[in-house]
């Protein structure tokens, strides 16, 4: 099963997937919203994970009214949110493994 961030669709695909023109592909590049992969032809190569970055863009403008700068802050808010996310969940498991360890060695230290 192949990953969404394995680049798969070119940019005429990946433009009809989501509803907009490949030209504004190409400017959402330019301006840094999505950075699709390159082939050894130097062809775009969009991801499952950009196809779905560039949903929201579209979500955010044509639903919303955010203009580009503000996407671009709401991205980045967005990303930040999902890496603490990942922060939370690693501690929390960290914090259930240690609390699993001390229940452990408190039966064994009242067992003795």
């Amino acid at each position: 099963m192949a990953s969404n961030s394995e680049p798969r669709y070119v940019i005429s695909i990946a433009a009809k997937m989501v509803g907009i023109e490949p030209h504004t592909l190409r400017y959402y590049e330019r301006l840094g919203l999505i950075q699709p992969c390159r082939s050894e032809g130097n062809i775009r190569l969009y991801s499952q994970d950009d196809v779905d970055r560039l949903c929201c863009i579209k979500k955010l403008m044509g639903d919303l009214g955010i203009n580009l700068a503000g996407i671009e802050v709401a991205l980045g808010l967005m990303q930040r949110m999902k890496e603490m996310q990942h922060r939370v969940e690693e501690m929390e498991a960290r914090l259930e493994h240690f609390m699993e360890t001390n229940i452990e060695s408190d039966i064994e230290y009242k067992e003795e």
